[in-house]
């Protein structure tokens, strides 16, 4: 029998101090000596594909990404240090080190995606468990979306074999996202079929929707309407697209306790966007995110940004003293003491939405607008959307005012609290007496604009809000206008880890300039 070492307990028993202990031991043993008994050689499905969906909530969605692209797209304005930058649009825009941590972690997600996707399928050790397969699929889907949309064209077909290519091609992004597209048919027709195999059953290891494989497939159509309107100008027949954006909305959820929330911050884990301002305190309101709550006649605008003290701000809507404290877009003063704050940078707790109920009927409403389905129907999925975005909103502000570690630093005070929560019927109310108007004189913008403030907050929306912008930018339509007067990145450089090692990347980055010059394939670029 081989002997197994703790060397811990052999030095607290004193054997260690033996010299026969040595001379009795196996050379066998002796080279084990520095082995991990406990680690493991094999890892069921189930238990990566609680780190990939961590992993992708975290890092991919509600990290970096969204902290510098609620800039970009003005939900928050950078005035310290790399955020400063990219608020002027200084180095960090086109810099490969500012996102080559979620580079890597995009493709680490994308990994274990496929190791799941591998274990689970035909010939793998985890035959049967479709379920499970599904589920990986899905995230496999979701998270190589998100890295062509941010990086156009980039390896993947090669990009998985180490040992045998070193210097991976770039595939190009028409082909990606068929290779998305393809990665959701197999999981719409697999998540439903069940786990074969009991011990090997997803459960609680499913950090989203704790193994309901309902909801997985409803997850998974409600992607195919976001990626279908990401599509809808590369489409031959563009009513077609927009039927079938319609049709997927319908098999996707039904209310918000269906949708793709990870809800698991608490304590120490906590929400990322949370994390970033909590340590660096760069990120400042808005003003052109302001104007535009001004002129909606917003009531959220009373409850979600807040004076350097922690007091909710009162007074903006008459344009008041709090009014001269929001941050210029494209030219703050670099400071972190200035300007007012957003409130969301304090939700400690807040979930990371990876895709929400009211983006997806903001997605029907857009749809059904495009094709001219009666203003009377689109109003009612808008109205829905907006009640539901305001919850969302409302949920995060209630995680602002409960975060303990807010209440800790100001003495057990925590925020201040200066206005009423805003209700359901409260919100329908706004609809009614001010969205309804502005929708009736223009819709398409008011549902673009009831949208670009549904996703301001600490669910990591902003990334998503990236994408429209530049698909509605790619139709010649400017339906959210943006104030910074800096150039608009159209797309983001590739990581460091790739441009000093593999030449195609390198070949295809340069000098990073073309981030604002080249627009990623499916808003009218080549790459």
């Amino acid at each position: 029998m081989k002997l197994k070492l703790n060397i811990v307990g052999l030095l607290a028993m004193g054997v260690l101090a033996s010299p026969a202990f040595f001379t009795s031991c196996s050379e066998d043993a002796m080279d084990k000596v520095n082995e991990n008994v406990n680690k493991p050689n094999d890892v069921q499905a189930k238990f990566i594909l609680t780190d990939v969906i961590t992993r992708t909530a975290f890092y991919n969605t509600g990290g970096d990404f969204n902290t510098y692209l609620s800039v970009y797209v003005e939900h928050e304005v950078g005035t310290d240090n790399q955020l400063w930058n990219a608020e002027r649009r200084e180095r960090e825009p086109q810099s490969a080190s500012t996102f080559n941590n979620t580079w890597g972690n995009m493709y680490t997600a994308l990994k274990d995606a496929r190791m799941v996707i591998e274990k689970c399928s035909p010939g793998g050790p985890q035959e049967g468990n479709n379920t499970t397969l599904g589920m990986g699929q899905v995230m496999a889907a979701y998270n190589l979306a998100l890295l062509t949309d941010m990086f156009g064209d980039v390896p993947y077909a090669e990009g998985f074999k180490p040992l045998e290519i070193r210097n991976p091609k770039l595939d190009k992004q028409e082909e990606l996202y068929k290779q998305v597209n393809a990665y959701l048919d197999a999981a719409i027709e697999n998540l439903p079929k069940g786990d074969a195999h009991a011990t090997g059953s997803v459960g609680g290891q499913d950090l989203l929707y704790s193994g309901n494989a309902q909801n997985w497939l409803k997850f998974a159509y409600g992607l195919k309407a976001r990626y279908g309107m990401r599509l809808v100008a590369k489409s031959t027949d563009k009513s077609a697209a927009l039927r079938a954006v319609i049709a997927n909305v319908d098999k996707s959820f039904k209310d918000a306790s269906e949708q793709a929330a990870f809800d698991q911050y608490a304590g120490s884990n906590r929400n990322p966007f949370f994390d970033f301002q909590w340590s660096r305190r760069a990120l400042m309101a808005s003003k052109s995110l302001v104007d535009k709550m001004i002129e909606n006649s917003d009531p959220r605008l009373n409850r979600v940004f807040i004076t350097q003290k922690y007091v909710q701000l009162a007074d903006l809507a008459n344009k008041g003293e709090s009014y001269t404290k929001v941050a210029p877009n494209g030219n703050p003063i670099q400071d972190k003491n200035t300007y007012n704050l957003s409130i969301f940078g304090f939700a400690q707790s807040a979930q990371t939405q990876l895709l929400s109920y009211h983006e997806i009927l903001f997605l029907k409403a857009e749809a059904m607008q495009r094709l001219g389905d009666g203003s009377a129907a689109v109003e009612s999925v808008l109205k829905t959307a907006v009640v539901a975005a305001v919850a969302n909103a409302e949920k995060s502000i209630n995680a602002s005012l409960n975060s303990a570690l807010v209440k800790g630093a100001t003495k057990g005070v925590g925020i201040v609290e200066k206005s009423d929560k805003i209700t359901a019927t409260a919100a329908e109310n706004y609809f009614d007496t001010k969205v309804k108007a502005l929708f009736a004189a223009n819709p398409l913008k008011v549902i673009a604009n009831q949208k670009y403030i549904a996703f301001f907050g600490a669910s990591g929306e902003s990334t998503e809000m990236y994408n429209d912008i530049r698909r509605w930018k790619a139709n010649g339509e400017n339906l959210v206008e943006l104030k910074n007067p800096g150039k608009f990145p159209l797309r983001l450089p590739y990581g460091n880890d790739d441009t000093t090692t593999n030449p195609n990347v390198q070949a295809a980055y340069g000098d990073g300039a073309y981030v604002y010059t080249e627009n990623v394939w499916w808003a009218g670029g080549t790459r």
